[in-house]
């Protein structure tokens, strides 16, 4: 059966070009909208698969504001725009589209643009039932099962709910505070698999207040509020349910992210009522049972704060529980993966998790740099070549991708790649297959492809550097990592992590960390993360005497070029020369910071907080040589 695409453009001629286009493709085109209102009526009447919708629609609601229609009713839709700024790109990825494409466009960027929406909606369609599917059964099991106590229940529920309703609280009760009656119970996530229950009496505990406290804090209709401001959360979702004795029970979520909850999370609150209701009425038939005495419910708190499911990551914080809850979601399936976050926030670390915790788990993990690895040498680097094929190719050598067979490949700084192997590699993606460099013999690879960038890619884009067909085809299901600023109450548990690994490594005990180095870390921005971190607790422990508390020795202050002379610039040319010198002029201080030595402890590497071979990739783009440097080392 031909696919359904539904045109919602206001310029006639785009639209009839793009019909034109979609019919001789073999698509169905259910009609052309020139408006949100005509496109409702062609939405309710043919049902389309996918829509191509303008962002800037005239008339009483933009495209932005039909994008939101449609992820309600999990309907596909590519966006059309006149241009792809990086204002434009941002707005449009906060509705999730799955597509995006700029005016004028030829048939062969339509195409493939639904090429890569087609495959996002089976990716994001199967998974979203298999995890509906698995929803029913947790739900029908947590019915059935009668040994569990209310709480046992709720907290089931709780577990059960968490993969399609984030949160960091969740409330089950009626939402009425009464002076002799208080029904709400909670779950506080604190760590990845860990709830701690409140009830009443550890409410109180929490808020300072006793009975007659909260009764007059809170009128009896705002007992949600009282939650809210209890525990500093952001945004709320509740969601009520009617129970068949016709008692109202409600369910609400609460975050510490700001406008987190959309039409989805209710949509499929809304979806699993029937099965909700039949658990949660089950729930309160054996309500007594809500106050015995277990304060912390799931795996007990590992003695590094790590999470044994995902390589060794440390830290509790709702930022970086919400990256692994999605990385464990998407380890079970082969859509490909974009992790994002800033250098030295554990990218590869969660990439590393993605494969152990897959079924690929026992094939190979192949990690690639992309930013190391120079421009003329990456074709061959990740697809291999035949003998012959350029000077010094003296036998077959299989790449990368081969490599990685049957498991998963890492490419890491993929926004470094140059834009031709940008076009390699999307079509790698499409059609799981590559070309040796030297053969036109195309070769069938089985691999999991996740990348990751330090990178703003819809900057990269808005700028040119990026394709934007790659970019939605490799973002189909982004993990954001929170840098270490965001998350500093997680710093004495990583502190404490790397002194202890660092004590062991240089046989010393480990006496603790002094207060007022603690003080340091807390008050520091911390623009290295937690690489940055990695190295001062290195530093620390090597200049300790092994008896006493660990300490700063050095102050943590960011690291500043030397100044430059100022040169005049007129033409874009110039931005781009001056652009050039003034990196080259900063790298070359902190060589000679480092007296020449880029890795080991006190390198140039350790000092700009990168990887010794992305800085070795920048020494050659730059043409930096032992010259320009006076004790010149690795």
């Amino acid at each position: 059966m031909k696919k359904s695409i539904l045109i919602v453009e206001d310029e006639f001629v785009v639209a009839n070009s793009l019909r034109l286009t979609l019919k001789q493709a073999g698509y169905q085109v259910a009609g052309i909208a020139a408006s949100s209102e005509e496109a409702d009526e062609y939405i309710q009447k043919h049902k389309p698969d996918l829509v191509l919708l303008d962002i800037r629609l005239n008339g009483k609601r933009s495209g932005i504001d039909m994008a939101r229609i449609l992820n309600a009713q999990n309907i596909a839709f590519i966006y059309l725009s006149a241009n792809s700024s990086q204002k434009i790109l941002e707005e449009a990825k906060k509705t999730e589209p799955y597509g995006f494409m700029v005016k004028p466009y030829r048939e062969k960027d339509l195409l493939v643009a639904l090429d890569i929406a087609w495959y996002r909606q089976k990716n994001s369609t199967e998974a979203r039932l298999l995890q509906e599917k698995q929803l029913q059964k947790q739900l029908q099991e947590i019915a059935d099962d009668t040994s569990s106590d209310a709480r046992g229940k709720f907290l089931r529920i709780t577990r059960a709910l968490r993969v399609f309703v984030p949160f960091d609280l969740i409330v089950s009760g009626n939402g009425q505070l009464h002076s002799d009656q208080f029904t709400d119970s909670a779950y506080l996530r604190i760590g990845f698999d860990e709830f701690q229950y409140i009830g009443e009496q550890e409410f109180m505990t929490i808020a300072g207040l006793d009975k007659n406290g909260l009764v007059k804090s809170y009128p009896a209709e705002s007992v949600d509020q009282m939650w809210q401001d209890c525990f500093k959360m952001e945004s709320k979702l509740i969601f009520q349910l009617e129970l068949s004795t016709g008692t109202v029970v409600q369910y609400s979520f609460y975050s510490r992210q700001r406008d987190l909850y959309t039409e989805k999370h209710t949509a499929i609150l809304k979806l699993f009522s029937s099965c909700l209701t039949k658990v949660t009425e089950k729930m309160v038939l054996t309500e007594s049972a809500v106050h015995s005495k277990t304060p912390v419910v799931g795996r007990p708190d590992h003695e590094e704060s790590g999470h044994l499911e995902f390589n060794g990551i440390i830290g509790n914080h709702p930022l970086l529980l919400a990256a692994l809850d999605l990385t464990k979601q998407v380890a079970q399936y082969n859509t490909s993966v974009l992790i994002l976050g800033e250098s030295g926030t554990g990218k590869e670390k969660v990439a590393r998790s993605i494969h152990s915790i897959s079924p690929r788990s026992d094939a190979p993990f192949i990690e690639v740099n992309c930013g190391a690895i120079p421009p003329t040498l990456i074709e061959s680097e990740l697809f291999g070549h035949e003998r012959g094929a350029f000077t010094g190719a003296t036998e077959r050598r299989k790449g990368r991708f081969e490599q990685a067979e049957g498991g998963t490949i890492f490419l890491d700084e993929i926004g470094e790649l140059p834009l031709e192997m940008q076009a390699k590699l999307l079509r790698v993606l499409q059609e799981k297959e590559i070309n040796h460099v030297g053969s036109n013999v195309p070769r069938k690879v089985d691999v999991r492809i996740v990348a990751a960038t330090n990178r703003v890619l819809e900057k990269e884009v808005a700028d040119g550097r990026f394709r934007l067909d790659l970019y939605y085809r490799l973002n189909v299901f982004p993990i954001t990592l929170p840098p270490l600023r965001d998350r500093k109450s997680d710093i004495p548990a990583l502190a404490s992590f790397f002194a202890n690994k660092f004590c062991k490594e240089f046989n010393k005990d480990f006496n603790g960390i002094s207060p007022s180095m603690t003080e340091e870390m807390d008050a520091y921005h911390w623009p290295g993360n937690i690489r940055e971190l990695e190295n001062v607790l290195e530093r620390s422990v090597i200049l300790n005497d092994g008896k006493s508390a660990l300490h700063l020795k050095q102050n943590l202050i960011g690291k500043t070029a030397e100044p430059l002379e100022v040169s005049y610039v007129e033409t874009l040319d110039d931005v781009r020369r001056l652009q050039r010198e003034t990196e080259k002029a900063y790298l070359v201080s902190i060589l000679k910071k480092a007296q020449g030595r880029i890795r080991g402890t006190g390198g140039a590497a350790e000092l700009l907080n990168i990887k010794p071979t992305t800085l070795e990739s920048k020494i050659a783009k730059l043409g930096i040589v032992k010259g320009d440097i006076s004790g010149w080392g690795s």
